[in-house]
C-alpha cells in the first residue's frame, strides 16, 4: 500500500503529523523540528539562484526571435499586472463591506524591526532591477536583478553569430536540465522537511492566536479563497480555453502545499515548474520564462493582504479613508506587491510603504502580527497557483497543447 502513496499523499501526511506533533509536543518539540524545516529550507535556497538564471536564460534563448519574446514578456507583465490588480480589488471590496476594524478594540502587538520607509522606495524598487553588480545580485539573492540580468544576456546572446548562440544555448539547456534534476532530488524530502516547519508553527503559536482578530482574519481568507477559487479559474477558463480549471488545481497540489509550508513562493519555485510542465503539460519554452518572473513580481495573495491591512489599520483607528486615499491604496500595494522578495514576512515591509504612503501610523502592524505567519503561508500559495495559471493561459494564448482541455 505505502508504495501506491505519491508525494502529494506523504506532504499531506507530512503536514498532519506535524499538526499533531507540535501540539502534543509542544516547544520541546522545537529540537528536533527545527533542524528539519532549515535542512528542507536551505536545500531549497541552495538551487533558486542557479534555477532562475538557467531556466531565464534557457527560455529566452528558447523563444528565440525578439519579436516573439517581446510578445510573450509583453503577456506575462498584462497577466501578472490584471490578476494582482483583481485581488487587490476583490479585498478592497470585502474589507469596505465587512469593516473588521471599526469598533474592535485591540492592543497593539510587539512592532516587527522594520526599516524607516517612505514613498520613495517604490522607486527603489524600479532601480532595484538593474544590478550594479550581476554577481553580488545572485550572492545576495535579489532575485528582481538576477531576472533583469538573465533576460538582458539570453537577449544578446540571440544576436551573436550561429556557432556563439549554439554554445551558449546547449552551455544554458544542460544547466537548467542539471537543476531540474537536482530540484527532483530535493523534493523527495518535502514530507520531512513540512513536517519539521508545520509542527514548529504550532508548538510555537498554537491554535488561538488568531481568536481576537479573527473578523480581520477571516475577511482576508474569504478574500483570498474567493480569488483562487473564482477569479483564477474563471480567468482559465475563459481566456485560457480550459474545460475544467480545478483538474489544473489537481495538477498543482504538490506545489501549493509546499507553498502553504515554507511561505516562500521562491522556495517553492522548483517544484512549480516541475508540476506545470510534468503534469500540466506546458512547455518549457513558456514556463521557464513565465514561472520565474511571476515567482518575484506576481504577487497576487500579498498584494490583497497589503490592502486589507492598510484599510484594517485605518478602520481600528477610526481613521476614515477617501476614495482617493484608496485609490492610492491600490496603486501603492500593486507597485510594492511586485518588488516583494518570495520570502516569508517581506509582505510587512510592503505594508510600511502603504501606511506611511497614505499617512496611516507605522505602529498599525503590531496589530496584524498575531495572524501574520498563518496568513502568509495561504497567501503564499495564492500566489504559486496564480503563477501556475498564468503559464497555463499563456501557453494556451501562444497554441501550445498542454495537458488541459
Amino acid at each position: 500500500m505505502l508504495k501506491k502513496l505519491t508525494l502529494t499523499h506523504w506532504i499531506f501526511v507530512g503536514i498532519v503529523l506535524g499538526i499533531l506533533a507540535g501540539w502534543l509536543g509542544g516547544e520541546p518539540i522545537l529540537v528536533v523540528t527545527d533542524p528539519l524545516a532549515d535542512i528542507f529550507l536551505r536545500l531549497l535556497k541552495m538551487i533558486i539562484v542557479p534555477l532562475i538564471v538557467g531556466s531565464i536564460t534557457s527560455g529566452v534563448l528558447g523563444v528565440g526571435d525578439t519579436r516573439n519574446l517581446g510578445r510573450l514578456g509583453g503577456k506575462t507583465l498584462l497577466y501578472y499586472l490584471s490578476t494582482s490588480t483583481i485581488a487587490i480589488l476583490t479585498g478592497l471590496v470585502l474589507v469596505n463591506l465587512v469593516e473588521p476594524g471599526f469598533g474592535a478594540q485591540l492592543e497593539l502587538g510587539a512592532a516587527p524591526e522594520i526599516e524607516e520607509t517612505d514613498s520613495g522606495a517604490v522607486w527603489g524598487i524600479i532601480l532595484r532591477m538593474i544590478p550594479e553588480n550581476p554577481i553580488r545580485a545572485m550572492v545576495e539573492g535579489d532575485m528582481l536583478a538576477v531576472i533583469f540580468f538573465s533576460i538582458l544576456f539570453g537577449l544578446f546572446v540571440t544576436r551573436l553569430p550561429e556557432k556563439g548562440r549554439a554554445f551558449f544555448t546547449e552551455l544554458f539547456d544542460q544547466l537548467f536540465a542539471v537543476m531540474m534534476k537536482m530540484t527532483r532530488f530535493v523534493i523527495l524530502f518535502a514530507p520531512v522537511g513540512i513536517f519539521g516547519l508545520i509542527a514548529g508553527i504550532v508548538a510555537e503559536t498554537g491554535f488561538s492566536a488568531f481568536g481576537s482578530l479573527l473578523k480581520f482574519f477571516l475577511v482576508v481568507l474569504f478574500a483570498l479563497l474567493f480569488h483562487a477559487f473564482v477569479s483564477l479559474p474563471l480567468l482559465l477558463r475563459f481566456v485560457g480555453k480550459v474545460r475544467n480549471p480545478y483538474r489544473h488545481f489537481g495538477f498543482m497540489t504538490e506545489a501549493v502545499l509546499t507553498a502553504f509550508s515554507t511561505a516562500s513562493s521562491n522556495a517553492t519555485l522548483p517544484l512549480t515548474i516541475r508540476c506545470v510542465e510534468e503534469n500540466s503539460g506546458v512547455s518549457n519554452k513558456t514556463s521557464s520564462f513565465v514561472l520565474p518572473i511571476g515567482a518575484t513580481i506576481n504577487m497576487d495573495g500579498t498584494a490583497l493582504y497589503e490592502c486589507v491591512v492598510a484599510m484594517f489599520i485605518a478602520q481600528v483607528y477610526g481613521i476614515d479613508l477617501s476614495f482617493f486615499q484608496q485609490f492610492v491604496v491600490v496603486f501603492t500595494a500593486l507597485l510594492t506587491s511586485i518588488g516583494v522578495a518570495g520570502v516569508p514576512m517581506a509582505s510587512l515591509v510592503a505594508i510600511s510603504i502603504i501606511l506611511k504612503t497614505v499617512g496611516l501610523p507605522l505602529e498599525g502592524i503590531g496589530l496584524i502580527m498575531v495572524t501574520d505567519r498563518v496568513l502568509d503561508m495561504v497567501r503564499t500559495s495564492v500566489n504559486v497557483w496564480s503563477d501556475s495559471c498564468g503559464a497555463v493561459i499563456i501557453a494556451r494564448t501562444e497554441g501550445e497543447k498542454t495537458n488541459l482541455a
